[in-house]
């Protein structure tokens, strides 16, 4: 019943910085979290970050201080603003929705996923 469409992914040199999007839609939201995760080739899905509606968020200790969540909640909309960035960034982002209020944390929590897009940081 929610889907997500995500974009904003691309290719970067080190040091530049993309903008990531991902928009909700599908039915009215109330209490819920949105977030994103990455993955690279032959690693697990790893942790980015989360917010929930009710403005908590969380950073993986990673990317703490070079990515910054904003969101349109009259959009359902959510944004990852990616600066500094690495070779090590290289991955695959999956936006992601929970429902409820509990903030994401790990993707076995996830309720839905986002198609991904692709990051790409060369050196």
């Amino acid at each position: 019943q929610v889907q997500l469409v995500e974009s904003g992914g691309g290719l970067v040199q080190a040091g530049g910085s993309l903008r990531l999007s991902c928009a909700a839609s599908g039915r009215t939201f109330s209490d819920y979290a949105m977030g994103w995760f990455r993955q690279a080739p032959g690693k697990e899905r790893e942790f980015v970050g989360s917010v929930t509606w009710n403005d908590f968020t969380l950073y993986a200790d990673t990317v703490k201080r070079r990515f910054t969540f904003s969101r349109d909640k009259a959009k359902n909309a959510v944004y990852l603003q990616l600066s500094a960035l690495k070779p090590e960034d290289t991955a695959v982002y999956y936006c992601a929705f929970r429902e409820g209020k509990v903030v994401i944390r790990t993707s076995s929590t996830v309720d839905s996923w986002g198609q991904g897009t692709q990051v790409t940081v060369s050196s």
